[in-house]
C-alpha cells in the first residue's frame, strides 16, 4: 500500500485495475473513491460500456476520481485511444470532501502511470463528450 504526502493511501487494487485497463483493455472506465483515508476502486465499467454509462456512475453530490479509456477516430481516420483522468468535484459536494480530493489528486495520479489527459469537472457540462473529444485530438 503506497503512502501519500497527504496521509492518503492508495489501495493496490487501484493500480492493478488501472494497469489492466491500460494493457488488456478489460474495462472502459474505473471510478475511485476515498474511503477511510485510502483511495479504493468503487466501480469498473465493462469494455462495451458507453461514455454515458460512465458519467451516470458518478454520484451527483460526491467527489470521485475516475479514469476513462476513450476511443476516437482522428481527422486522418486513424483509430486511437487516450486514457483520461477525471477529477470529479461537483459544486454540491461538501467543502471538506472537495479539499481532501483536491489535496490527494496529484499524488494519486502519479500512481497511475499512463494517463494522457486530465480533466477537472464540477458539473456534467464540464466533461461532456464534446469536451472529451476536443481534448483527445
Amino acid at each position: 500500500m503506497a503512502n501519500a504526502a497527504s496521509g492518503m493511501a492508495v489501495n493496490d487494487e487501484c493500480k492493478l485495475k488501472f494497469s489492466e485497463l491500460k494493457s488488456k483493455r478489460n474495462y472502459r472506465f474505473i471510478v475511485f473513491k476515498i474511503e477511510q483515508q485510502q483511495v479504493v476502486v468503487e466501480k469498473v465499467g465493462s469494455p462495451n460500456d458507453s461514455y454515458d454509462d460512465f458519467t451516470n456512475s458518478l454520484p451527483a453530490n460526491e467527489c470521485r476520481y475516475a479514469v476513462f479509456d476513450f476511443d476516437f477516430t482522428t481527422d486522418e481516420n486513424c483509430q486511437k485511444s487516450k486514457i483520461f483522468f477525471i477529477a470529479w468535484a461537483p459544486d454540491t459536494s461538501k467543502v471538506r470532501e472537495k479539499m481532501v480530493y483536491a489535496s490527494s489528486k496529484d499524488r494519486f495520479k502519479r500512481e497511475l502511470d499512463g494517463i494522457q489527459v486530465e480533466l477537472q469537472a464540477t458539473d456534467p457540462s464540464e466533461m461532456s463528450l464534446d469536451i472529451v473529444k476536443a481534448r483527445a485530438l
